[in-house]
């Protein structure tokens, strides 16, 4: 089967695929078209390798290629009530490189619902501690981060579950409690199916991972400090 071209594209094909396992989510049909499957993924680790190269360019990157940036499709299902087996989606991250530099970056692409995201998923409860000291102490730095015209234009808000009461140790009237709130600290930005199959995709989504920068920078100065900001 001939090879397509546009390597660091997003093909139509790809989409084809992932439509069809989403309606024939089973280990037979999965089988039948596993060499489909195969040569899609050869597209996606191409274009995850081109967005690497792109990434890196700008900042240091732990993950040594793209395809070691791709997740296996298939799906843990132990503790899920959904049993399906695959993933009907492409996805991948990218680790920056030592303890200084803090966050990652992350890229998904399905029908109808692809994006890429970047920041905190799970925080340790020491990196918590220290996130919501800094935002106590002084949260101008990280306001003036997420209400840049750069970031509403690319993020729209800040993202990420949030306690529903008030966090241990801080009162209700904080004139922060609105970011003290957070759990997740997360930027996401959704793309339609148009433009992830644009030859532009790739160059939007480096962008779009470029202007994360200022609140990574952010969050890797209160992280790698110590409470006494040294």
């Amino acid at each position: 089967m001939a090879k397509k071209t546009a390597p660091a594209q997003i093909q139509p094909s790809s989409f084809d695929f992932l439509n069809k396992l989403k309606k024939n989510n089973n280990r037979d049909w999965f089988n039948e078209h596993k060499a489909v499957f195969q040569q899609e993924q050869q597209e996606v680790e191409v274009f995850a390798e081109s967005l690497l190269h792109e990434l890196s360019a700008h900042d240091l990157i732990e993950t040594p290629s793209g395809k070691k940036s791709l997740y296996r499709i298939y799906r843990d299902t132990r503790f899920s009530h959904d049993k399906t087996p695959y993933k009907a989606h492409w996805s991948g991250s990218f680790k920056r490189a030592t303890k200084s530099r803090r966050g990652g970056y992350y890229f998904h692409i399905e029908p109808g619902n692809s994006f890429v995201a970047g920041g905190f998923w799970g925080p340790t409860p020491a990196d918590l501690k220290l996130i919501r000291d800094d935002i106590a102490f002084d949260a101008k730095p990280l306001r003036k981060i997420i209400n840049s015209k750069a970031f509403i234009t690319t993020f729209e808000s800040l993202k990420g579950e949030q306690l529903k009461t008030t966090p241990k140790g801080f009162e209700a009237d904080h004139e922060a409690i609105d970011l003290l709130r957070y759990k997740q600290f997360l930027l996401i930005r959704s793309f339609s199916d148009k433009e992830v199959l644009s030859d532009s995709f790739l160059k939007e989504v480096n962008g779009t991972f470029q202007k994360m920068r200022p609140f990574f920078d952010y969050m890797s100065e209160v992280l790698s400090s110590d409470p006494n900001g040294e």
